[in-house]
C-alpha cells in the first residue's frame, strides 16, 4: 500500500451528485499519475451523503478506473460499526481494491472499542483496509500501541492514514511495526515521506495531481532533496486549502480553476467567506 492518493472531492449539481463530472474528475487524476483515487472521505463530504450515494460514488470510481494503472481505495467508514461493513462489504463486491476507514466519531470509543471495530470490519472483508486517524475531526484518537497491534494480530490491515498532524507518530509507528504509513496531511507531506512514509492521501491533488504524483514518486526513489523542494513550492497553496474547514477550500479552488462546473456543498457546509476567496484567488495565481 503505497504511492500518490486523491481525497476526492464530490461534485454536486443542483443538490445531487454530480456523477458527470465526477466521471471527469477521476479521468483527470489517471491521466495525472495518480497511483489511487479515494471516494467518499473527507473530502468528499462523506458525511453529508445518503447510503445510496456513496455506494453510487464507490462504484463509479472502480467502473472509470478499471482497466488502468489507478486504484480505489473506497471510502467506508462510519461511528457504527455494523454500518461500516455494510459499506466495506459493497466496495469489495464492487471491485475496490481496498477501504479506508475513519475512526468511529461521536461516540468516544476506547482504545479497545477502537481494536474490536477494526478488527470486525476487517474479517467481514479480504480487501485491505487502512486506519484512518483524524482526531480533529473524530474525537477518537488511534493510539500508537492500538495501530500496532492491530497490524500485527489483523492481516489485512495493511496501513494507517496518519493524520494527527504530529510527525512523531510517524516515527514511533515504524519503530514498533512495518504498517504502511500515509500522509493524510499535504502540509507535512515530505517530512512524512522522509520519515519512511509510504504515501500520501492529499486534497491539494485534486487540483494538481501531476505535482503531488512527482511529490511522492521522488521520495520512494530516494531522491529527497528534489521531493522536500517541490513540497515547499507547494506549501502555500496546501495551507490554503485548510484556512476554512476542508472540503470548503479545496471545491472552491476547482471551481475557480473551472474543474467543477458549479460551486455547492452539503449543508452544513457553505461557501468560503469573501476573505478567503480573496486569499485563495491570489494563492492559484501562483500554480495554474
Amino acid at each position: 500500500m503505497q504511492g500518490s492518493m486523491t481525497a476526492l472531492i464530490t461534485p454536486f449539481k443542483n443538490s445531487k451528485v454530480d456523477f458527470e463530472t465526477y466521471e471527469k474528475l477521476i479521468k483527470r487524476q489517471i491521466e495525472n499519475g495518480i497511483d489511487w483515487v479515494v471516494p467518499v472521505g473527507t473530502t468528499g463530504e462523506s458525511a453529508t451523503l445518503t447510503h445510496n450515494e456513496h455506494k453510487e460514488c464507490i462504484e463509479l470510481a472502480v467502473s472509470v478506473c478499471k482497466g488502468t494503472d489507478t486504484k480505489v481505495l473506497a471510502g467506508a467508514g462510519s461511528n457504527s460499526t455494523h454500518e461500516a461493513i455494510d459499506l466495506a462489504k459493497f466496495a469489495q463486491d464492487k471491485g475496490a481494491d481496498a477501504i479506508l476507514s475513519v475512526s468511529p466519531y461521536y461516540n468516544k470509543p476506547t482504545q479497545r472499542g477502537l481494536y474490536e471495530h477494526y478488527k470486525a470490519l476487517a474479517d467481514s472483508i479480504d480487501i485491505p483496509v487502512v486506519l484512518y486517524n483524524v482526531p480533529g475531526r473524530t474525537c477518537s484518537n488511534i493510539e500508537v500501541d492500538t495501530a500496532v497491534k492491530l497490524f500485527k494480530e489483523v492481516e489485512n490491515i495493511v496501513a494507517i492514514k496518519e493524520a494527527t498532524g504530529k510527525v512523531e507518530n510517524v516515527v514511533a509507528l515504524l519503530s514498533k511495526c512495518d504498517i504502511s504509513v500515509i500522509s493524510g496531511d499535504d502540509a507535512i507531506n515530505y517530512p512524512i515521506l522522509a520519515s519512511g512514509g509510504k504515501g500520501v492521501i492529499s486534497v491539494t491533488a485534486n487540483l494538481l495531481p501531476d505535482k503531488i504524483s512527482e511529490l511522492v514518486n521522488l521520495a520512494l526513489k530516494g531522491e529527497f532533496l528534489k521531493a522536500r523542494k517541490l513540497n515547499e513550492d507547494l506549501y502555500e497553496l496546501n495551507k490554503a486549502m485548510f484556512i476554512e474547514s476542508n472540503p470548503i477550500p479545496i471545491k472552491y479552488a476547482m471551481y475557480e480553476a473551472g474543474l467543477i462546473p458549479s460551486l455547492e456543498y452539503r449543508l452544513p457546509l457553505v461557501e468560503p467567506s469573501e476573505e478567503s476567496k480573496r486569499k485563495i484567488k491570489e494563492i492559484l495565481k501562483r500554480y495554474l
